[in-house]
């Protein structure tokens, strides 16, 4: 088979490598489509940043796959051959409080492993995965859409979920990438009235708007949000993952109202008395999703008619991974995504 490598530099090395053989509670997933996501960028594809959870093992990248189930191991009863499925990105120890809560994502056992980090992930033809890190991919949903879902919307939906959006809600997005414009869509799914985003590329505001995932777009000055949003939004998510976008979130969120931070990276400093204390603000770090919430998001994009794979404005084939790549760290657009031709 055919999978795609990040050595760093900026560079990816398609290699011919065995296929894979499940063991006892394995599946092999023939994959359909696999989009990029900020963090391999920013912690792979440009220089091997990461550290602990983020640790890059020389694995084929990629963490955000969806695809259909050629075979199974012994000991797997869940799923069959033939079943649509999205892979949970982070497969842990399985036995941990956090893994029994679903939250993979925060095991803390060495056995912990990303895909695409530290075990072969999605940019391949073939990926091995653990059947409980495995969710059904429902009939009206895409491939593209599972794996759009698979990282991104999985966590724009945690975040939303944890600052309890409703109708009653004014939201404020930071940070216009494919993570805010899912919180931004997501958000009015839930009701929202009003969604106002912030983002210093002009290609960033245009394409949200386009997309219809926030109803103003801007900048960001203290000026334009006053007059949108007045004493503050009751939710702010930051997406940006910048300490000027964190702190733009917190300031306009208004008082007793609630926020989120998801952007990974930054560094922020707050007047926390002033910000935070004085205005009864509840702040959530939010990291990407659990299953459980996975699992209830696909069901709910059903039910919402709400296909996550309109965030994808550039697809590729495996052999041009290199050519999404580079596409993907422009940052001019929206999800970039390696796709397969589906074989029915």
């Amino acid at each position: 088979m055919r999978a795609a490598y990040l050595p760093g530099g900026s560079r990816v090395d398609l290699r011919e490598v065995p296929d894979p053989e499940p063991g006892h509670g394995q599946v092999l997933v023939g994959t359909r489509a696999s989009t990029i996501c900020g963090s391999d960028l920013r912690a792979i594809y440009r220089e091997h940043l990461g550290e602990g959870p983020e640790a890059y093992q020389g694995v084929a990248g990629g963490h955000e796959p969806a695809g259909r189930v050629l075979a199974v191991g012994p000991g797997v009863e869940r799923v069959a051959v033939g079943d649509r499925v999205v892979v949970y990105h982070i497969s842990g120890c399985g036995q941990c409080p956090e893994c029994r809560r679903g939250y993979q994502i925060s095991c803390t056992s060495p056995a912990r492993a990303a895909y695409g980090w530290q075990r072969d992930g999605g940019h391949a033809d073939l990926l091995l995965a653990e059947e409980r890190d495995l969710l059904a991919l429902p009939e009206p949903l895409t491939f593209l859409d599972g794996a759009v879902v698979a990282c991104g919307f999985g966590t724009a939906y945690e975040a939303v979920r944890r600052a309890d959006v409703s109708g009653a809600d004014r939201v404020l997005v930071t940070g216009l990438g494919p993570v805010g414009q899912a919180v931004g869509l997501l958000a009015k799914a839930l009701g929202s009235p009003l969604v106002v985003g912030t983002d210093p590329s002009p290609q960033r505001r245009a394409l949200a708007l386009e997309l219809g995932a926030v109803d103003e777009a801007v900048a960001g000055t203290d000026e334009e949000l006053a007059g949108l949003l007045g004493d503050g939004a009751e939710v702010a998510v930051d997406c940006s993952g910048h300490g000027s976008g964190q702190l733009t979130a917190l300031r306009h969120t208004r008082r007793w109202g609630r926020a989120a931070l998801v952007g990974e990276g930054g560094q922020l400093t707050v007047d926390v008395s002033e910000v935070l204390i004085h205005r009864q603000l509840t702040v959530h770090g939010s990291w990407v999703t659990s299953t459980v919430r996975m699992g209830e998001l696909l069901d709910n994009l059903v039910r919402w008619d709400l296909h996550p794979e309109r965030l994808v404005t550039a697809t590729f084939p495996l052999e041009e991974a290199a050519e999404a790549y580079r596409t993907a760290d422009a940052a001019a657009g929206g999800k970039v995504g390696v796709v397969w031709q589906d074989e029915g």
